[in-house]
C-alpha cells in the first residue's frame, strides 16, 4: 500500500529533507502497524528535519517522534485493529521510522491507549510536548509543591511545553509566572493563564550565583543561563524541572541554591519513560487540561507544510502547537 512520508535521506550530495511516496515495504520492522492520524513539529523535529543537530542517526527515515491514529494490524498481544493510539519517545523519528506518514509501523510495547477524553488530534495538539510538560508538572507535585507553596517560573514559555505547561499549572490552581522572549505575546500567555509575563532577558544572560527567591517551582525547557538563573532565584526547599535546551546545552552555575537553600533539579526525559508514568501523564493530561485553552495555541497544516514548520520552529517563528494532518 503506497503512502506519503516525510522522508530524511543523507548522501554524499547532503542532508534532505522532502514528502515521498513510500510503501509498505519500506516500514521498519515492528509488530503493530498503525494508520496515522495526525503527528505534529516538536523542537526536536525541527533539528531533525534541517539537520541543524544529530537527531536522525539512521538513514533513510522517515521523520516525526510522535503520533496518534488507529491500529491497522497487530501480532502484539495488547493491541487490536481498531485501537486508538498514542506514541511518542523510544527513538521513534530517531534511529526508528517515525510518524510524519500516513503509515507506521513500531513495537506495541512503545503505544499507548488514547484516553476515551481525547481525539487523535487532540492527542497531537499535546504531542510530546504537552506530555513532556505534564511529566514536569508530576515532579513538582512529587516534590510536595502545592499551590500555597509559591509561584511556578515556567520558561520558554511561547513554546509547546510551556503554553502546556502554563495551561495545565493555572487550572491546578497555581500562579504561573511566565518568562518569553516574545513579549508582544504577553496578552496571549495571559488568556492561557499566567499571572505575570517577564522578558527571558532577565534571566537568559549570565547571573549571580544566588538570587532574590521569587518561586517554588519551575518548569524549564530553555537551559544554560536560563536555568541556571532559574534555580538561583527558587525558594527554599523548592524544585525545578528540566526538560530542554532552547539556549543551550550548557548548565553555567553554581552548587549555591542546592546547599544553600535546599532545592531540587529533577531532569524529565519523554523518550525512555517508563509504560506506567506514560499512561499516567496521558490520562492526567485528559483530566486536567483545559482544552478549550488547548485550542487556542493550535495551529493545523499539511504534510506538504512540515518541512517549513521544522525551520520555523527552530527560528523562534512558532507559537504554541502545530498539528500535522498527515492525510491532507
Amino acid at each position: 500500500m503506497k503512502f506519503n512520508a516525510l522522508l530524511i535521506e543523507k548522501s554524499d550530495a547532503g542532508y534532505r529533507a522532502s514528502i515521498q511516496s513510500l510503501d509498505d515495504d519500506d516500514l521498519p520492522e515492528g509488530d503493530v502497524t498503525v494508520r496515522v492520524d495526525y503527528s505534529t513539529i516538536n523542537y526536536k523535529d525541527g533539528l531533525a528535519i534541517t539537520g541543524k543537530s544529530p537527531v536522525v542517526r539512521k538513514f533513510p527515515l522517515v521523520a516525526g517522534i510522535d503520533f496518534a491514529g488507529t491500529v491497522e494490524s497487530s501480532s502484539h498481544a495488547s493491541w487490536k485493529a481498531g485501537d486508538k493510539v498514542v506514541l511518542n519517545g523510544w527513538g521513534v523519528g530517531e534511529t526508528h521510522s517515525g510518524g510524519l506518514a500516513q503509515r507506521a509501523r513500531v513495537k506495541g510495547d512503545w503505544l499507548v491507549a488514547l484516553p476515551s477524553a481525547l481525539s487523535t488530534r487532540q492527542a497531537m495538539a499535546l504531542g510530546t510536548a504537552g506530555y513532556t510538560a505534564m511529566l514536569c508538572v508530576m515532579a513538582l507535585e512529587g516534590h510536595g509543591l502545592k499551590p500555597a507553596s509559591g509561584d511556578i517560573l515556567v520558561t520558554g514559555a511561547n513554546g509547546g511545553v510551556g503554553g502546556v505547561a502554563i495551561t495545565l499549572l493555572t487550572k491546578l490552581g497555581y500562579r504561573v509566572i511566565a518568562s518569553t522572549g516574545r513579549m508582544q505575546e504577553a496578552g496571549a500567555l495571559k488568556q492561557l493563564g499566567a499571572a505575570e509575563v517577564i522578558d527571558r532577558a532577565e534571566l537568559s544572560a549570565p547571573g549571580k550565583p544566588m538570587a532574590k527567591e521569587r518561586w517554588a517551582g519551575v518548569v524549564d525547557s530553555v537551559g544554560s543561563h536560563t536555568l541556571a538563573n532559574a534555580c538561583a532565584g527558587t525558594k527554599y526547599g523548592g524544585a525545578v524541572a528540566a526538560c530542554g535546551l532552547a539556549q543551550g546545552m550548557d548548565f553555567p552555575a553554581s552548587v549555591a541554591p542546592f546547599i544553600l537553600r535546599g532545592i531540587t533539579l529533577y531532569g524529565i526525559d519523554s523518550v525512555m519513560a517508563p509504560l506506567a508514568k506514560r499512561q499516567q501523564a496521558w490520562q492526567r493530561l485528559a483530566k486536567d487540561l483545559d482544552l478549550a485553552k488547548l485550542e487556542a495555541m493550535v495551529r493545523e497544516i499539511p504534510l506538504a507544510d512540515a518541512i517549513g514548520a521544522g525551520a520555523d520552529i527552530l527560528a523562534g517563528r512558532i507559537r504554541g502547537r502545530v498539528v500535522v494532518n498527515v492525510n491532507a
